[in-house]
């Protein structure tokens, strides 16, 4: 995502922009605390933000700047291509099942990255050093709530009779935490004239992340605080050839997707998915299998998008061997590009692989200082979706919108990437 606005907004006309910006920043900063409460508020929060940021842009006189700003960002290639990728994936609707059950699923997707795309082009989000602090601090009680709740065995919720009594609830608090983390740890150290503490409150917020990651049940979560730690640390040191590693593992997830079970099954070892809880280990690599015969059945359009909920019902199903078919009901292939070629096909897959390429290419153009910590964040995020959840769930295209948008514009008007 391409933030074109690159120099200071002009000034305020009167303490109402201000103190719209200010309700604005705050429901950011409380985003990783409500998704500790409620685990799929991230795009209600993403949501109220767009309200006041675009608010204090028309109160300061700012409505053509907010516009100008937004034709900018969607006129770049990256913005063209994820525009190619929804219109695509609203056309495939066309051959599902399930047309509403899709439409509602595209919507899902649509809306946190149009409003990540309104807070970017309304110009009055710029991360400073004080917001960061309090996102840091927002982000260090979350996890320390969430590694309370899970120490205690959620007694806390079991006393107040709300929300699940689940210890996998707090799986997506765990990756928002590392998500947001990024941007806020690179903010706080590198920040103009870094003050010792805020650094200092950046290892606090590294440590604490990755402790709740460790005690929460999501190996994505874990899976991720590796990746983000170890591309970070190389892209430090060897930029443009870790840049090049994370380009050539991503082509090669993106092109393996279809095939992904029967390489696992074939290729990895029972001694290392012994290791692995029930369904991260052999059950998963049978609901690749499961939808990679999907992908075979239907490999130019998908099966249409949205359709993963159910494919077991959709008529793919009766061409899907026997023994595959009943996995084909789990709701998701619990892998993006898997997700991306069932649903949408090589059109679809070839589009996202595109704009990932596109992606890559910006942050390349970047110092390695500035190019690290996305990189960290662009490769992290790719793990947990290559092993996670489903690929267009609004709360976590909410939170790929909010790290964006935590990055600011960069030093010498750097995009987000």
């Amino acid at each position: 995502m391409r933030f074109a606005d690159r120099h200071e907004s002009a000034p305020d006309t009167g303490k109402l922009p201000s103190r719209l910006t200010a309700i604005g920043v705050a429901l950011m900063v409380l985003m990783p605390l409500a998704m500790w409460l409620a685990n799929r508020s991230a795009p209600l929060m993403l949501g109220l933000a767009v309200i006041p940021f675009i608010a204090a842009a028309v109160a300061a006189g700012q409505a053509g700047d907010v516009a100008a700003r937004l034709r900018s960002l969607l006129a770049t290639p990256l913005g063209l291509t994820l525009a190619a990728f929804l219109a695509w994936a609203l056309i495939s609707i066309a051959w599902s099942h399930k047309p509403g059950a899709s439409l509602r699923a595209w919507a899902e997707l649509v809306l946190p990255i149009a409003f990540a795309f309104a807070i970017a082009a309304s110009g009055r989000f710029r991360p400073r050093p004080a917001w960061l602090r309090a996102l840091a601090f927002a982000l260090i009680l979350a996890c320390l709530l969430s590694i309370v709740e899970l120490a205690s065995g959620l007694s806390q919720r079991a006393a107040l009779g709300v929300g699940k009594l689940m210890s996998f609830v707090f799986n997506r608090p765990a990756i928002t935490a590392l998500m947001l983390a990024v941007p806020t740890i690179h903010g706080l150290w590198n920040a103009p004239a870094a003050r010792r503490s805020d650094r200092i409150l950046a290892v606090i917020l590294g440590l604490t992340v990755a402790a709740l990651a460790l005690r929460s049940e999501s190996a994505s979560a874990r899976l991720g605080v590796a990746v983000c730690v170890v591309c970070w640390a190389l892209s430090a040191c060897w930029p443009r050839l870790t840049l090049t590693a994370a380009g050539l593992g991503f082509v090669l997830a993106m092109v393996m997707a279809p095939v992904l079970g029967i390489a696992a099954h074939n290729w990895l070892p029972s001694m290392i998915l012994n290791r692995f809880a029930v369904m991260t280990g052999q059950a998963r690599i049978d609901i690749w299998q499961s939808f990679g015969e999907v992908v075979r059945v239907r490999p130019i359009a998908g099966a249409g998008f949205g359709t993963s909920a159910s494919m077991d019902h959709h008529p793919v199903a009766t061409e899907v061997a026997p023994e595959h078919r009943t996995l084909l009901g789990v709701g998701h292939p619990h892998d993006m590009p898997l997700q991306a070629w069932a649903e949408t096909g090589v059109i679809g897959a070839g589009i996202l692989l595109l704009a990932g390429l596109l992606l890559l290419a910006r942050l390349r153009r970047m110092s390695a200082r500035e190019m690290a910590p996305r990189l960290a964040m662009f490769a992290g995020a790719f793990a947990i979706s290559v092993v996670g959840h489903g690929a267009w769930q609004g709360w976590w295209i909410a939170l790929l919108g909010a790290g964006i948008l935590w990055f600011g514009p960069g030093r010498q008007g750097e995009d987000h990437g």
